[in-house]
């Protein structure tokens, strides 16, 4: 099942959902933030107790055989890795592109509930 996934371009709305999250029981290792500025990314991340997609969640000899020629060919395989098509990648990879950050939630059918 891929991860549900919303997009935000305000951090502190983003941060606000992903205390929504946790406060209904989602689990903290399940609640991702992704964007095209690793610094950005880590800042949100670090403020809502959050985590990052990084080489660490994916299979070790995928990661290696993966040497990217730009930031967006890495994101794009990330999400391909987290079971966005390529399409979807290329769509969600798109809107990082324009300054948005993904909120991504695996192992959770209920996340996009929490956040109407």
């Amino acid at each position: 099942m891929k991860p549900f996934v919303k997009e935000y371009t305000n951090d502190e709305q983003l941060q606000n959902a992903v205390a929504l999250l946790k406060d209904n029981g989602v689990n903290k290792d399940d609640v991702y933030i992704l964007s095209h500025d690793d610094d950005r990314t880590g800042r949100i991340a670090d403020n809502a107790d959050a985590n990052t997609v990084s080489f660490k969640e994916m299979d070790f000899t995928e990661a290696v055989g993966n040497m990217f020629n730009s930031k967006g060919d890495e994101l794009r395989s990330k999400l391909q890795e987290m079971g966005f098509s390529t399409a979807e990648a290329e769509n969600l990879e798109e809107d990082m592109d324009e300054g948005k950050v993904l909120l991504m939630v695996t192992n959770n059918e209920n996340a996009g509930s929490y956040l109407l």
